[in-house]
């Protein structure tokens, strides 16, 4: 990248903005998308046949490298500070809750749009041509299962300014109310519907599809926690710990997940904690905010760096592009492999692990080709642009927004859902406002 560029990218950070916030995203976003590398070992046996499997589920390490590497609390964590901010300035604006939520919701369904489009064409294509539905199925459940962060975190955004009101003047309880909460799911979850059902848990992973539905209310309650945290670090209550604090507040965060985990019903592997989330990831979004505040000086001398600003801005630009269409364009790469003379070397071999990192590269490489043209769909509308709705045309615009999005990750993606989807979206688009003109 040019100096010029780079000079740009420094001139364009407004004043006040903790920029190793920023660099979290980026990194959790990276992150998710090498470890969705991992899980998709897709090659050749010597024979020649072709060989898929899940392969980083195979390793031994998996399942303890998970209680660090799962940072979707973060997200959420990263998401309330956000929020905070957004709510002072929009406040200070004289805006309304409802438009605070409106231009949230602007920026989720707007570059879901065009995903939700690729998939309800791709899925009916399928049909029409009459591709194997197993076949289909396997693919379509496997690239829709990001989704489920949409729709979480729209609803969390969406309570934002009525959780800040109860956070100003209650504090900690608001966190003992939804800790309470999750446990009471949880609790009629794995110990009520598990028992009354006679379902165990399959492989330590957590219990089955009927039985997960029963989780779903923790969106709220386990969700909202990680976004209340995000106020705690935004008042700099975490900042306030001196290191070894925040280091004891690790160790007891670590602690206290073993003991929940040892419980039974939850899964050890903590991306099976993560849908429908658990009081696991409410651990976790303590544990990660404390080791983001304790890591908040290397960050920030490192975020002093204009070459690291300009990574942080290309890729933070296109954040929700990557997010959403890393998985198509894995699955997309795959298949190039597949019908072309490329080597697939063994999944699990020495040369498998040795190329995930280059495969990673050429990833990223390739939605950010095809974000040349999506990242318009990144970009919230002017004022010009848009009408203000009704607070009722806003809740309606969410609820049709992740409505579909939750019947995707409980069942499954499929072509009606894809389509319900799709349809769910523009609507939302429509109650909020945005002209047909401002989001192509």
């Amino acid at each position: 990248m040019s100096s010029a560029a780079t000079d740009s990218t420094t001139r364009t950070v407004p004043a006040g903005r903790d920029l190793t916030l920023d660099l979290a995203r980026v990194v959790c976003v990276v992150l998710v998308v090498f470890v969705h590398i991992l899980f998709t070992g897709v090659g050749r046996a010597p024979d020649g046949s072709l060989l898929i499997e899940r392969t980083v589920e195979a390793q031994s390490w998996f399942t303890a490298a998970s209680w660090v590497a799962n940072i979707m609390p973060l997200f959420f964590v990263v998401g309330g500070y956000a929020a905070r901010a957004g709510w002072r300035s929009a406040a200070a604006r004289g805006d309304s809750a409802a438009d605070f939520v409106r231009v949230r919701l602007i920026r989720l369904a707007r570059p879901a749009l065009p995903l939700f489009v690729f998939f309800a064409v791709a899925l009916g294509t399928t049909r029409v041509l009459g591709i194997d539905p197993a076949l289909v199925d396997t693919v379509a459940i496997g690239v829709g299962s990001p989704l489920w962060f949409l729709a979480a975190y729209m609803i969390v955004q969406a309570l934002a300014p009525s959780m800040m009101r109860l956070h100003s003047r209650y504090g900690a309880w608001v966190l003992l109310g939804l800790l309470a909460g999750a446990i009471l799911v949880d609790t009629f979850r794995f110990t009520v519907i598990g028992g009354f059902f006679g379902i165990q848990p399959v492989a330590g992973t957590g219990y089955g599809l009927g039985q997960e539905l029963f989780g779903i209310p923790n969106i709220v309650f386990v969700w909202l926690f990680a976004q209340q945290v995000g106020f705690f670090v935004f008042d700099g209550w975490f900042a306030s710990r001196r290191w070894w604090q925040l280091l004891l507040l690790i160790g007891a965060g670590y602690a206290a997940l073993w003991g929940l985990v040892s419980l039974g019903g939850y899964s050890w592997n903590m991306l099976g904690n993560q849908w429908p989330p658990t009081t696991a990831m409410v651990m976790l979004a303590v544990i990660q905010a404390a080791a983001l505040t304790l890591l908040h000086a290397p960050l920030t001398a490192l975020m002093r760096l204009r070459a690291a600003q300009a990574v942080v801005f290309v890729i933070g630009s296109r954040l929700m592009t990557i997010y959403l269409w890393h998985l198509p364009m894995i699955m997309v790469l795959i298949g190039v492999q597949i019908l072309l003379p490329f080597p697939l070397p063994a999944p699990g071999g020495a040369v498998w692990w040795w190329t995930r990192p280059l495969f990673l590269v050429v990833v990223l490489a390739a939605v950010w080709l095809l974000s040349l043209w999506l990242v318009r769909f990144e970009r919230a509308p002017d004022g010009g642009t848009v009408r203000f709705p009704s607070t009722a045309s806003v809740i309606a615009a969410v609820l049709v927004f992740v409505a579909p999005i939750i019947a995707i990750t409980a069942y499954g993606l499929d072509f009606p859902l894809a389509a319900a989807a799709l349809i769910g979206t523009a609507l939302a688009l429509w109650l909020t406002g945005t002209r047909r003109d401002s989001a192509l």
